[in-house]
């Protein structure tokens, strides 16, 4: 068959293919129409279907029966409803690109040929027993990802199938109709890629089904119940792979877990906005997406002001951090502090436990003695947890007892006249209930007494919610004592010791000082692990603390643990330490490695590559050509301003949607910002609180502008004295590599020397002496 008379072939199987997915689509909005009209019947007829009758103790099990039954046929029915109605969203996706994909296989041992399209979502023929296309997550399909033509093969349920691939190619469909397609090798083909990576950055993150690489489907697919670690170079499709493997593992465990079951980790709010729509394009319903931060805020926040970790790496870069804050940092982030936080907590056994006062209305019903001599009367063996629980029974039953005794008070006699007219109607229909044992004649007695009774019990309410909660331990001060024999056991931290208290004192924890801390009080008062969920997923791992990982584990025990990072965009000083979160010494990890990078063109990777050093020699570039990055050294402040706002101006010429000015600290960016806008430019400032990501011209302090991607970039002030250091050299490679098409780097006076050493054919350099204003 010529090539055109195969595309003819397969353009007239996408309009088949498309007709049928129509056809689905008409007959499934009939059935939704008439299922919908259902429920609203169900709904509005619920107890014309259900005899109520609570007369009689059988009469009541039945009712309740009855109840049960209707409450659980409405349930299935809107459970089916929602199975239509997703459904009918994925038949709406593959109307428009039913499939990207085919392999044809030949298994061994057979001389038939299978024919398999493979797209985002499976679809069934009308028999109801073949496939027009398969899901990219079949076990089938893998061998698209896996294997170029010839021998193959594929992981089934319960054995591996061997075969040939005989033909692999890719299709370039949009709305409903086939424009292109091509055979290919192993790498999915490179025209396709060079066409999806050639097009202009989005605002939000797209799935990658079409052109999953081999290294990446194997992360995907990754099923070992074992720590997963990805070191993958900037723009090697971490985020991506990741995702892909959410919805992956979704598919692979249907029935078994659920999007509920499944944590992601992200850097920054903004981040959870870029990636936002990915798993509901493939058909999956969005995971917990948080940030560590919002976890500890969570867990902390009624109590402590807790720093955020934009605002610690803001003092981090600024030149009046003290150097105890520094060493704060470093120091908190190492499991050796989490071993001395474990060892103190061992000791805590015998003695150091600090309880608070229980008091009701300034009375202390248990004074803070009387609960140590308490927790102290258990043999040393006995755990924390154990004893903790023993005291909160006994406390309950002290406030229970003395909950009665204020029965008699003179002040309960006149606040009860304070209480709601439903307190009075209460106790009006249990006297009404009580009246064929009680004398009539002592009802407004009893009623006082109900009232009062009712009143206690609220008013008791929240003493007994927090004692339930085991606040009678102060595990503030229980802490400061522990931070007090640290510093006398290790004079070298002595200051360190001296700056938590007083900052735990005034109830704030600092970023550094908040994992310890919550760490310390959920072990001392028994760790509240969510067994429920099975996957956490990190991104941007090499910016958690070793101690940070750690809790993690124990918080999620029964969970396998994804981290993805490169140590090379590493920017928090705990990140530079010898103990690297990427790098475990756990030996049961899985590591894989993405050393290709194919979210910047050839000339900004073989450019930016060479600030590692080394380090960069294994990145390699995706062969996607481009201009060179320019490199601009200006004399002051005010040039750099007009170098910014002319290359501004090109880019939005050369028709670019997404273009950032990435600085290395907010004030920089609220800087630049403030000029571009009394220069008449659109703009918008990206700060932590920034939630959703638009098209148009941002500025952007670096540490927000990870794992997000731009048309093009401009960094700056990239000079030495902002960039020299090995902090320095991560923020700008981290910086840089956020440009997919063009990229500027503009610097006030000397370069960094890591720069300077780059030889010239990799970029432009440009000494401007004077700049025209725009």
């Amino acid at each position: 068959m010529s090539e055109k008379e195969a595309f003819y072939q397969e353009k007239s199987r996408v309009s088949h293919v498309v007709h049928y997915i129509e056809q689905q689509l008409k007959e499934l909005n009939q059935y939704i129409k008439r299922l919908k009209g259902d429920v609203i019947d169900l709904r509005k007829d619920f107890f014309d279907d259900v005899t109520v009758n609570l007369t009689e103790a059988d009469d009541a099990i039945e009712t309740q029966a009855s109840l049960k039954q209707q409450a659980e046929f409405l349930s299935e029915r809107e459970r089916n409803h929602y199975r239509v109605y997703n459904r009918r969203d994925q038949l709406n996706r593959l109307k428009d690109k039913p499939y990207f994909g085919r392999i044809d296989f030949i298994e061994g041992g057979e001389t038939e040929t299978e024919v398999i399209y493979i797209g985002t979502s499976s679809l069934l023929k009308e028999n109801e027993e073949d496939f027009y296309v398969y899901d990219w997550r079949a076990p089938i399909s893998s061998m698209y990802y896996d294997f170029a033509p010839g021998a193959a093969h594929y992981q089934a349920l319960e054995e591996t199938v061997q075969g040939e691939m005989t033909l692999k190619r890719q299709y370039v469909i949009k709305q409903g109709e086939l424009e292109g397609m091509f055979d290919t090798g192993l790498t999915i083909g490179d025209g396709l890629l060079q066409k999806v990576l050639g097009e202009t950055a989005d605002t939000r993150m797209k799935n990658i089904v079409a052109t999953i690489q081999r290294e990446q489907n194997q992360i995907i697919r990754h099923e070992k119940r074992k720590p997963l670690i990805v070191r993958g170079v900037a723009g090697s499709g971490k985020t991506s792979a990741a995702l892909q493997r959410i919805a992956y593992l979704l598919y692979r465990h249907r029935g078994e877990m659920t999007s509920d079951q499944m944590i992601l980790f992200s850097p920054n709010p903004l981040f959870n906005s870029y990636v936002a729509r990915v798993l509901p394009e493939l058909g999956e319903n969005q995971v917990q997406q948080m940030t560590f931060y919002h976890h500890i805020e969570r867990e902390l926040g009624n109590r402590f002001v807790i720093e955020s970790p934009f605002d610690q790496m803001e003092i981090a870069l600024s030149e009046t951090v003290e150097p105890v804050r520094l060493q704060n940092m470093q120091v908190k982030a190492t499991t050796a502090y989490k071993d001395l936080i474990d060892d103190f907590l061992h000791t805590l056994k015998g003695s150091g436990m600090v309880f608070r006062n229980i008091r009701f209305r300034d009375v202390v019903i248990l004074s803070k003695v009387e609960l140590k001599k308490y927790f102290y009367q258990f043999d040393d063996e006995v755990p924390i947890q154990e004893r903790l629980e023993q005291m909160r029974r006994y406390i309950l039953r002290i406030i229970k007892a003395e909950q009665k005794r204020y029965l008699d008070a003179e002040w309960l006699e006149s606040e009860i006249e304070l209480l709601d007219l439903s307190d009075f109607q209460e106790a009006y229909k249990k006297l009404e209930a009580e009246h064929d044992q009680l004398d009539w004649f002592n009802d407004d007695e009893r009623e006082r007494e109900l009232l009062k009774t009712r009143l206690l019990k609220r008013l008791f309410k929240p003493l007994i919610q927090k004692v339930k909660r085991l606040t009678f331990v102060d595990t503030k001060k229980t802490y400061v004592r522990f931070l007090d024999q640290w510093a006398v056991t290790d004079q070298t931290y002595q200051e360190i010791a001296t700056y938590s208290k007083e900052q735990i004192r005034d109830n704030f924890l600092s970023y550094e000082d908040a994992t310890p801390f919550l760490y310390f009080e959920r072990v001392c008062l028994g760790f509240d692990e969510q067994r429920s969920i099975k996957h956490v997923i990190l991104d941007e791992a090499q910016d958690y603390s070793p101690f940070q990982i750690a809790y993690l584990e124990r918080m999620y025990p029964a969970s396998q643990l994804t981290l993805l990072g490169d140590i090379n965009q590493s920017i928090y000083l705990h990140s530079l330490n010898k103990e690297q979160t990427l790098k475990p010494e756990d030996s049961q990890a899985d590591v894989m490695e993405l050393l290709k990078s194919y979210r910047s063109t050839e000339e900004i990777v073989n450019f930016t590559k060479q600030f590692l050093g080394a380090e960069g020699e294994k990145i390699k570039p995706f062969n996607r050509k481009g201009p060179l990055p320019e490199v601009f050294e200006v004399e002051h402040q005010a040039m750099m301003n007009y170098a910014i706002f002319d290359q501004l101006t090109r880019y939005e010429k050369e028709g670019y949607q997404q273009i950032a000015v990435i600085t290395k600290t907010m004030q920089e960016a609220t800087r630049v910002y403030d000029w571009l806008k009394q220069h008449k430019r659109e703009v918008s400032l990206v700060t932590s609180e920034t939630h959703d990501f638009e098209p148009g011209i941002k500025v952007i302090p670096v540490y927000l502008a990870k794992g997000i991607e731009f048309d093009a970039v401009v960094v700056y002030d990239a000079s030495a004295d902002r960039y020299q250091t090995a902090l320095g050299r991560h923020l700008l490679y981290t910086a840089a590599t956020r440009a997919m098409h063009e990229l500027t780097l503009i610097s006030v006076g000397e370069l960094p020397r890591f720069i300077t050493a780059i030889d010239t054919t990799y970029f432009h350099y440009r000494k401007v002496i004077e700049i025209q204003k725009s």
